[in-house]
């Protein structure tokens, strides 16, 4: 008795797809606020500046004013988050030392001091937050994942609901085209699904009835009836959807600098302040006045707003001269990561090979007197109907235009039966000939896919058809100068071949999304605090690419969940890039440091001169602006040379 499966449209439908776009948009709205108050607080300063140059004969109050309103613009956050962390107990960060040296200088009456340094504090922080924010992303690419709806098979009919309301055991229908929405075993019906999304196998998978199958994969020909075997919540894609979450809550980030080294540095030039300030006066009898005022300027002068510029640029320059190489670095923290990579792991498909499939190898049976060209022609006339990967690589190889056959008959999840010229030829896998009573040779379990093929009810040979080795990947791995390893979802021998032929000693196969994760926890902790690089490009890969130190996708094949998940994005897909963009991550570490040495060298002997009275307030801030340009020319230099280079690669 033919079912009935009608679908009832339901009511509503969950979906999750907008998921983290709030977030998104909340971060964007603060980086343009912080933006706008930063040009309303520099004009104000500005209009200030210049009614105090020019003694216009309004007095001293309407300067005073606009300074202090430039001040409340620009700083008003950093004060509050001074005060807070005061009642938190965090005394010694950044926003402390910038709050109580900028209100010191409104106190000594040195109102464009403090609001310049604030001004200084803000554009930098800025320009970090920019950076670090691009680096942030939500699980929302992955929810093209998620099925949104599931057919329920209720009496006889396929109702659309909530993969989260369907039971252990009920029945689902899913039909071709559509995404598998919950793990279950196939009752009726056979098929080929493509489970690229959660191994990274290349191959679509054959299933038949009394076959497992996952949710998150694409049922590509046949119509299939499951039994679920789970609840959504303990699913395949519930697993890599929290994967996900976790991952990137587990991933760590690089704290700022600025926040390392105030640490240190604040409590120091406070505790070197209250000693200026006090020790003097009690040990030579001197003015309390002259030392504080002293000890105030030493807080102005300690203010670290040439590094706050230096920093930011430093990585700004490096990102800039990766973007002209055709790499996307998100942020700072990625190039410092990259600059301390000694492991780099890599996926398969799409990574190392090209994600589509050649025919490498053609086997006449020794007993059925064809050729290797008449066993290919045979095989391109019966697939010539078809557009599966496999069959489209025969075609290729092949070239001509085939001969129509007679008859074609394509049994789904199994082979074709064709018939050309009079003879009967059946092509598919081993489980197709075993239908038909095809006695199939015992083959070693190698690399690639076997396509057999029989004429007349007998044997003829084998075609093999494998994934293509990406012609850059040997000469890109050796010019990394790290440990190197491959992870895979695809078969043992498929990934031990990749591996032997670009010469990596350490291989892991048939692995999914959770075991990868685990896989490079592993290889984290054996590490011993070394820097792990993760090299992917599929849905299957974002929540390694998410846990590893530093997540690299290939741009141009890469996934849209893979390329939210990473830190650095390979536009050009060419893993020539992954040793370049190591390469700008180390000497953008080395113009960090000298960026800092520079500027800490300047402030010791500033702070010097202010402790024994011999420089002001205004000649830090020039000395900071003169670091800041040293640093600026730094930064451009590198990104300049980076230009020179690329230019003269692509010439």
């Amino acid at each position: 008795m033919k079912k009935n499966t009608a679908v009832q449209e339901p009511d509503c439908c969950d979906c999750a797809a907008n998921l983290g776009h709030t977030e998104h948009a909340e971060d964007a709205r603060e980086e343009k606020g912080l933006l706008w108050r930063v040009w309303i607080a520099g004009a104000l300063f500005c209009a200030a500046l210049l009614i105090h140059r020019l003694e216009t004969g309004v007095g001293e109050a309407v300067p005073i004013a606009l300074f202090l309103a430039a001040y409340a613009v620009a700083g008003y956050d950093v004060l509050w988050r001074a005060v807070r962390n005061l009642f938190r107990l965090k005394v010694f960060d950044e926003n402390f030392l910038m709050a109580l040296a900028t209100v010191c200088a409104l106190v000594l009456g040195d109102y464009a001091e403090g609001v310049a340094v604030v001004l200084f504090f803000r554009v930098g922080e800025w320009f970090e937050d920019r950076a670090v924010s691009r680096s942030r992303r939500s699980v929302a690419a992955l929810m093209d994942l998620r099925p949104d709806c599931a057919n329920l098979l209720r009496d006889g009919a396929a109702v659309r609901v909530s993969p989260e309301d369907v039971p252990v055991d009920a029945r689902i229908l899913v039909r071709p085209g559509e995404r598998v929405p919950l793990d279950g075993v196939i009752v009726e019906g056979s098929s080929a699904l493509d489970v690229a999304a959660l191994t990274g196998e290349p191959v679509p998978r054959e299933v038949a009835e009394g076959d497992s199958i996952l949710s998150g994969s694409v049922n590509q020909s046949g119509l299939l009836t499951v039994r679920v075997t789970t609840p959504y919540s303990q699913s395949t894609v519930a697993k890599i959807l929290e994967l996900m979450e976790n991952a990137s809550a587990k991933k760590s980030r690089s704290e700022r600098f600025i926040t390392r080294f105030a640490r240190y540095y604040t409590p120091m030039v406070v505790g070197m302040a209250l000693l200026l300030a006090v020790l003097p006066p009690l040990l030579l009898d001197q003015d309390f006045g002259l030392w504080v005022r002293r000890a105030l300027t030493l807080l102005v002068i300690s203010c670290p707003c040439a590094l706050v510029i230096s920093i930011p640029l430093s990585f700004f320059g490096g990102m800039g001269g990766a973007s002209r190489a055709g790499i996307l670095v998100k942020g700072g923290g990625a190039l410092e990561a990259l600059s301390k990579v000694r492991t780099v792991v890599f996926d398969k498909t799409g990574t190392l090979t090209r994600g589509r499939f050649a025919v490498s190898e053609i086997v006449p049976h020794k007993d059925a007197g064809v050729s290797a060209e008449k066993l290919l022609r045979l095989a391109a006339c019966a697939e010539g109907h078809s557009s599966h990967p496999i069959a489209r690589s025969i075609l290729a190889a092949y070239g001509d235009a085939p001969e129509r056959p007679s008859q074609v008959e394509e049994i789904p999840g199994y082979g074709v039966r064709a018939v050309l010229d009079t003879r009967d030829i059946l092509i598919g896998g081993a489980r197709w000939m075993e239908r038909n009573a095809v006695p199939c040779p015992a083959l070693p379990d190698d690399a690639g896919t076997l396509v057999h093929l029989a004429v007349g009810g007998a044997y003829a040979g084998y075609i093999r058809v494998e994934d293509e080795i990406r012609p850059d990947a040997a000469p890109a791995l050796q010019r990394l100068n790290a440990r190197t390893c491959l992870l895979t979802g695809d078969s043992d021998a498929a990934g031990r071949r990749v591996a032997d032929a670009l010469q990596i000693g350490e291989v892991y196969t048939q692995l999914l999304p959770a075991d990868k994760v685990e896989r490079v926890e592993a290889l984290l902790a054996r590490d011993n605090g070394g820097t792990l690089a993760f090299v992917g490009d599929g849905v299957n890969d974002a929540p390694v690419l998410a846990r590893a130190d530093v997540g690299i996708a290939m741009g141009g094949v890469g996934s849209d969940a893979a390329l939210e998940a990473a830190d650095v994005v390979i536009m050009t897909d060419e893993l020539s890039k992954i040793a370049d963009a190591m390469r700008i991550g180390r000497k953008t570490m080395r113009i960090v440091r000298q960026n800092l040495v520079f500027a800490l060298g300047v402030k010791a002997v500033f702070l010097a001169l202010g402790a024994a009275g011999l420089a002001g307030m205004w000649a830090a801030v020039f000395a900071d602006v003169g670091v800041s340009v040293l640093a600026i020319l730094n930064a451009c230099s590198f990104s300049f040379t980076e230009k020179k280079k690329n230019q003269k690669e692509k010439a």
